[in-house]
């Protein structure tokens, strides 16, 4: 076993392993690390390992040092540099007439060599260019030729997806991409819908070819004579993401049906053509390859009053008031009980609330006298049969009583005071 850090130089570039000589490093911290270019500055991807012996490469390269302020700084006046070069070298290009295009310039961390990146549609010249370039720097000149992926790769930007592009986030190398692909997944073979920024065949065709590989081998192939459960057709096109397949039927061909591949049963694959003396079953067994959908689970019932006493007994600590969706459902009862005959508001005594009499008739059929505020008939003599002017006074009174009680005033148009309607 052999103990390894890894090391990336780029934002989604390619993993290096190298020796940490004994020292914890942990994902993320910045390090200075001894490459065949000469000393580099990268970040720790992955954490001290320990790996097989057959995995790596020996002799590894090992660390330096953790990075410091000061190789931080170092770094800063690199990036300077670089833009500084790169401007240069465009006009230098220009001076000496080359048919090619810079892309990037890198400057190594001892500031002893510069990198210029390029793409060219054919070879180039530029060893005088390169003269021109040594005598400016007084560096060492180094001038690669890249191909379009590399450059999408090195610039970045966002793709039809609208995200970044993957080969500059975190494809660690291209993988190969053929137009098999697009023709397996039924994509259009159209080159602008297929195509990445870079002009190449999009990178995201490899992810899920596997997929769509193992669903050809359990799909029916397209133009298969087959079997449904509403008769024979001929399969017209093939969804593999849904596992459905459109089928022309004998009885019906202007209008193809869907269908899912467990429902189908093949007679001939991929020929297309009604074989000679099939005899297709009876409709009843046809019926049987049907796919019976479960019905979906009825929704449970939302009560709101049910849940409003569920939380009023959660925030109460209590149990809900029965029939509380009343406007003074939830409020708090006072926990002092209240005397009998006290009214809720002041706890003074309540007074009884006697019926109303209602004008109902007497048993002879005659209705009875509405028992109204105002003076009562008298006889002939001023005073009622049976009655003192005594009792004539107190009935009055008790009258005045009951119409402030909740007697009211009289109705308008009604009869008077003290008189039968």
């Amino acid at each position: 076993m052999t103990e390894i850090i890894g090391v990336r130089f780029k934002s989604g570039g390619k993993e290096y392993y190298f020796d940490p000589r004994g020292t914890r490093v942990a994902p993320g911290e910045e390090v200075i690390i001894e490459t065949a270019k000469g000393l580099e500055f990268g970040v720790c991807s992955q954490a001290n390992t320990q790996v097989e012996d057959d995995s790596v490469v020996q002799p590894l390269r090992p660390l330096i040092r953790l990075a410091t302020d000061r190789d931080r700084e170092v770094l800063l006046r690199n990036r300077e540099k670089e833009k500084s070069a790169l401007e240069i070298c465009e006009a230098k290009v220009l001076e000496h007439k080359l048919d090619m295009k810079l892309v990037r310039c890198e400057c190594s961390f001892d500031g002893n060599k510069l990198l210029f990146f390029f793409t060219s549609e054919g070879r180039v010249d530029f060893r005088a260019l390169v003269k021109d370039l040594a005598s400016t720097f007084h560096s060492r000149i180094e001038l690669r030729q890249i191909g379009v992926r590399d450059e999408s790769k090195m610039v970045g930007g966002l793709g039809i997806c609208g995200r970044p592009f993957c080969c500059n986030a975190f494809l660690e190398q291209f993988q190969p991409v053929s137009i098999k692909m697009a023709k397996t997944q039924g994509l259009s073979l159209n080159p602008a819908k297929i195509s990445g920024a870079c002009g190449r065949l999009m990178c995201c065709l490899k992810y899920e070819q596997d997929a769509y590989e193992d669903a050809v081998k359990r799909m029916p192939k397209n133009e298969s004579f087959v079997e449904t459960p509403d008769g024979a057709g001929t399969i017209s096109s093939v969804d593999y993401l849904r596992e459905t397949v459109k089928v022309r039927l004998e009885d019906t061909p202007d209008a193809p049906q869907s269908y899912a591949a467990t429902e189908l049963n093949v007679i001939r694959s991929g020929k297309g053509r009604r074989p000679e003396g099939y005899v297709a079953p009876p409709r009843e067994q046809l019926e049987r390859l049907r796919r019976v959908t479960p019905p979906p689970a009825a929704p449970e019932e939302f009560s709101l009053s049910g849940s409003i006493d569920a939380a009023l007994s959660a925030l109460g600590g209590g149990e809900p008031r029965k029939g509380g969706q009343g406007r003074n459902a939830g409020r708090r009862r006072s926990d002092k009980p209240r005397q009998e005959g006290q009214s809720k508001a002041d706890g003074k005594p309540r007074q009884e609330n006697k019926p109303k009499q209602e004008n109902r008739p007497k048993q002879d059929g005659r209705p009875r006298q509405e028992n109204r505020p105002g003076p009562k008939p008298q006889s002939k003599e001023g005073v009622r049969p049976g009655k003192s002017p005594e009792g004539q006074s107190e009935t009055s009174g008790r009258n005045r009583r009951r119409r402030r009680r909740g007697g009211g005033k009289p109705k308008e148009g009604g009869a008077p005071a003290g008189t039968q309607e």
